[in-house]
């Protein structure tokens, strides 16, 4: 284990920073019952890139294009309140954006080699809602400059307000408005409805995984580590199985190296939940740039005899699968927001949230974050992040901040881009040491980052 003492962030500037085209007084946006679902979480993203953005942020044009792109998105200046209802409402106010500056003592490359999940949240100025939250900024910009070179714009922002969509959507706009390029997705603030609200009717009550998420907030000490998987390993294991996806293989291979570390549950099950994006699975399609949470999360199980008897290749189909029969049937994800909108106390409160990721040991699936355009065959929309110089981010980072005990794994787009898939674990420390060493997991040759000493070697 390494003597050196832990890399320091040090914050030297904060300021506020406007729209530049102020809001007229009274704007409220109201939140949806989705969005409370996941009001105990957060999120945070780290954008890595190999060179310095700017010189002084107060007097770049980098702070002039941040307030002109923040005109079109109210409810990133705006504050929360409780509405008359109880139920939490955007006051769209334009009090500001929160800008933080800091230095890191640290070159990049050895950050991003060693670097625990707990020093990368101090790239990112997150912070739980407070009490009071007049005067809470609840999205977070923090500018982070490396040793010898090197940036990091950390994002953090309260998850009841955005996914994960929706935040790195509005870093591309940053970019976009940054190099005086059209905003490709524009932000939508319309409020999803369902089906059944359509059509006056209720949808098959299915919503399991909401029902049995911990209702309490965690106090579960997680690690993190991710790992990085070439185009060319990817490839060549989806030869073996037909029609599967990165993410099908890689959430399969998780799930049943895991499923060995820990027992079944008392029904003698191993359980997953799956959370997914369904914006192009409405008819017709939420655009990318729709703003709030357009999220789903799906349990799938399979018992102890399955899980020991099936071949990788048979959990990466079953994952296939499910997936599939939701897309095609929609049922769940409907029901699902019919059960959490009929879920209100007297007088309108939505009922208190639950933790949605952990309870069940949690897939993120954001393959729609892969893009086709005419110049590159795939494109991902977290690294289209281009700020001077077309330089794109030799890393992203994406994290969820209250996560049960069950543990997280986000299967992420890649900087390679193809078939590449990042992969970043949040778990009991024992089971990530494990994982680590896995050798199934190691003859597929990832590459290792943001992995704490102790838990490389």
């Amino acid at each position: 284990m390494s003597n050196h003492p832990p890399p320091q962030v040090t914050i030297h500037s904060k300021l506020t920073v406007v729209s530049s085209k102020p809001i007229g007084p009274g704007k409220t946006h109201h939140l949806t019952a989705l969005d409370h679902a996941v009001d105990i979480h957060n999120l945070y993203f780290v954008f890595y890139y190999q060179h310095n953005l700017f010189g002084s942020f107060e007097l770049d044009p980098l702070r002039e294009c941040l307030s002109e792109v923040l005109s079109l998105y109210p409810i990133i200046t705006g504050r929360i309140a409780r509405g008359k209802d109880g139920n939490w409402e955007l006051r769209c106010n334009d009090a500001g954006l929160r800008v933080i500056r800091a230095r890191v003592d640290t070159p990049i490359h050895e950050w991003l080699r060693s670097a625990t999940e707990s020093q990368e949240r101090d790239l990112t100025a997150l912070e739980d809602i407070p009490p009071d939250t007049d005067s809470w900024s609840p999205f977070r910009i923090q500018i982070n400059e490396f040793e010898g070179g090197g940036a990091a714009i950390g994002l953090s922002c309260s998850h009841m307000l955005a996914d994960f969509t929706s935040a790195i959507s509005f870093i591309k706009s940053w970019t976009e408005a940054y190099r005086r390029l059209p905003i490709t997705h524009p932000p939508l603030f319309d409020q999803i409805r369902s089906e059944a609200a359509l059509r006056g009717g209720s949808a098959p009550n299915t919503a399991a995984t909401y029902k049995n998420a911990n209702p309490t907030k965690p106090q579960t000490k997680l690690a993190s580590a991710t790992f990085k998987f070439s185009s060319s390993v990817i490839e060549q294991c989806l030869s073996q199985v037909h029609e599967i996806s990165p993410f099908d293989f890689l959430s399969a291979l998780f799930w049943t190296r895991i499923a060995r570390l820990k027992p079944p549950k008392n029904d003698q099950t191993h359980s997953i939940s799956i959370c997914f994006d369904f914006r192009n699975m409405l008819k017709p399609a939420l655009p990318l740039g729709y703003f709030g949470n357009a999220l789903h999360f799906s349990k799938l199980s399979l018992t102890v005899k399955d899980m020991e008897s099936s071949q990788l290749s048979d959990v990466a189909g079953l994952v296939h699968s499910h997936l599939a029969e939701l897309e095609d049937k929609k049922e769940e994800i409907w029901s699902s927001m019919d059960w959490l909108e009929s879920q209100r106390e007297e007088g309108g409160k939505y009922r208190s949230p639950n933790c949605m990721y952990g309870s069940e040991l949690t897939f993120v699936r954001m393959e729609h974050l892969i893009l086709s355009s005419e110049h590159e065959t795939e494109q991902s929309l977290m690294y289209a992040a281009k700020f001077g110089n077309n330089e794109k981010p030799i890393h992203v980072s994406c994290c969820v901040g209250n996560v049960d005990r069950e543990g997280l794994i986000m299967v992420m787009p890649s900087p390679e881009g193809g078939l590449a898939r990042t992969v970043t674990l949040m778990l009991a420390e024992e089971q990530l040491a494990e994982l680590c060493e896995d050798q199934v997991i190691m003859q597929l040759q990832p590459i290792m980052l943001l992995t704490a000493t102790k838990l490389s070697h």
